[in-house]
């Protein structure tokens, strides 16, 4: 067991730790450092070549480019494009008008929509623009951003078109499929729990007394709607983890859930048995016709329509656009990674010709997208260093043998019980960096050399760490930093962390049960 080698290995990960957590750097300088001081180390410790790390830096970089760069990029220009053309203003409305039960309308703006969001664009929409609404309805701030919070976590996993996923399935070499399936295996419980937990969140009013609703008052008549609210969820996103991919699970989950649950939510509406103290006087928005309901999905609609037509369910289009692809080997050294760069079929192709299709149809110019798309590009310029330099990062740190001096240690040390420590340790990847991405890059390659030493399923051992991003996500400062922007809300930093914090920590300890409980499933 070298201790040393050990600690050298971790500083990367520690230097991004400190000058996030301890000196408030901006994520992509703190990336930068993690970056250049892997490189150090790997030519001073473990000598690796110079040529060696220039084409293993290499090698991340276009993997960051294409397709993670391209997906982000996309998915943020059709979320800024529709906010450009009032789209959604329109969505919003539409949600907003279904019931005026605050504990509904919870579920409905947060889980659904807020899921929805997620699976769509992430990097902090899926928190900022629900946690915005439900404080427009009249929600308190905090509890505003803490049921966003709460709805965030589980899909994250699945953000951004499935990047998280895909991204950390192609770094260790995994099925995207099959990956995304375990995932939402070990996921399936919180889907189904998280809706009461936000039911709950939202149900805490006081009457006239000063007295606070009970739990059961606060369940009472929402709590089937609840339940089926996020079995629906989980339960359409599997089949689709299954057969299509995560691309677009959490997707196509959150629409089924939306759908069911608006249903349930009317005729809740309608019957007049909802308690009164949970009522809230919702302005009435303009009538909307199908036209500009279909305008203001319309984006997302096609690409729903793009991405699920070129999918494995798809044969003959799956097979006709496979050739248009490039495989290359960057790396110079000894067992090098194969990059493959699908030029057509990729999910960010799809993405942009869908919001520019979709951008036209809700009557933006061509200048109007241009300047979206400028503007996109340059809002997210901090997050493309970030994930060049960690993907720079991870594949310098992976290809030295810095990756396996940091598995060895934790196998030598923690042994069979090392899948407790799993979740925890994406957890961790998630709090520092506010990115599930970055900790299934971080973290990813760990969990399954990790798995390869403890004779047990790649797949459980990498999902687990996504597993943990769920609630790392939840606790994220970045994440809490972009919820209390959203409602205007300063200095209450401490005040939501303390709030949201317990339901995190009780979260992965769950996870550790299930962590050792599950992996010798036939998974």
């Amino acid at each position: 067991m070298d201790v040393a080698a050990f600690l050298l290995a971790l500083v990367p990960i520690i230097w991004l730790v400190v000058m996030l957590l301890c000196f408030k750097w901006p994520a992509w300088k703190a990336a930068i450092g993690s970056f250049v001081l892997s490189c150090v180390l790997a030519f001073a410790w473990w000598h690796l070549p110079v040529a060696q790390i220039a084409t293993a830096s290499l090698e991340g970089f276009l993997m960051a480019l294409w397709p993670i760069v391209l997906v982000i990029i996309a998915a943020v220009f059709t979320y800024n494009l529709c906010v450009r053309t009032g789209a959604m203003d329109v969505i919003g409305s539409m949600i907003t008008s279904i019931s005026s039960d605050r504990r509904l309308l919870a579920l409905l703006v947060a889980w659904c929509f807020g899921g929805f969001m997620e699976g769509m664009a992430g990097f902090g929409t899926a928190v900022a623009i629900p946690a915005g609404m439900l404080a427009g309805l009249g929600f308190e701030a905090v509890p505003a951003v803490l049921i966003c919070l709460l709805a965030n976590g589980v899909p994250t996993p699945y953000g951004s078109i499935g990047i998280p996923t895909v991204s950390v399935a192609d770094l260790v070499g995994l099925d995207s499929l099959h990956l995304a399936t375990v995932q939402l295996v070990q996921l399936a419980p919180f889907f189904v729990v998280m809706p009461l937990l936000i039911v709950l969140v939202a149900g805490r009013v006081t009457d006239d007394q000063g007295d606070v609703a009970s739990v059961g008052e606060r369940l009472h008549g929402v709590a089937g709607i609840a339940l089926l609210s996020g079995a629906s969820f989980v339960g359409a996103a599997l089949v689709v983890a299954m057969f299509v991919g995560p691309e677009l699970a959490v997707v196509v989950g959150s629409i089924v859930s939306l759908a069911l649950t608006a249903a349930l939510a009317m005729r809740a509406e309608k019957s007049g048995h909802l308690d009164a103290r949970f009522h809230m006087n919702i302005e009435a928005g303009e009538q909307l016709t199908a036209k500009s309901a279909l305008s203001a999905w319309s984006c997302f609609i096609l690409i729903f329509v793009l991405l699920l037509g070129t999918s494995n369910l798809v044969p003959a289009v799956h097979a006709a656009l496979a050739p248009f692809a490039s495989h290359v080997q960057v790396y110079c050294g000894e067992n090098p990674g194969t990059l493959t760069f699908s030029w057509i079929n990729t999910p960010g192709v799809w993405i942009f010709l869908a919001a520019f299709i979709g951008g036209a149809i809700q009557g933006a110019s061509p200048r109007m997208m241009g300047e979206v798309l400028a503007a996109t590009v340059k809002q997210m310029m901090p997050t493309v260093i970030t994930m060049l330099s960690v993907l720079g990062c991870a594949k310098v740190m992976g290809y030295a043998g810095m990756i396996s001096s940091i598995s060895a240690f934790c196998i030598a040390v923690a042994g069979g019980l090392y899948p407790i420590l799993a979740p925890w340790i994406g957890a961790v990847g998630a709090f520092v960096t506010g990115s599930g991405t970055s900790s299934g890059m971080l973290f990813g390659p760990i969990q399954s050399q990790a798995a390869s030493a403890l004779g047990v399923s790649d797949y459980w051992m990498v999902a687990l760490n996504a597993l943990g991003v769920a609630a790392g996500k939840m606790v994220s400062p970045q994440t809490l930093a972009i919820g209390l922007a959203a409602v205007h809300v300063r200095g209450k930093d401490a005040e939501l962390l303390g709030a949201v914090l317990p339901y995190a920590a009780g979260m992965l300890v769950l996870m550790s049960v299930i962590a050792m409980l599950g992996q010798g499933l036939p998974l």
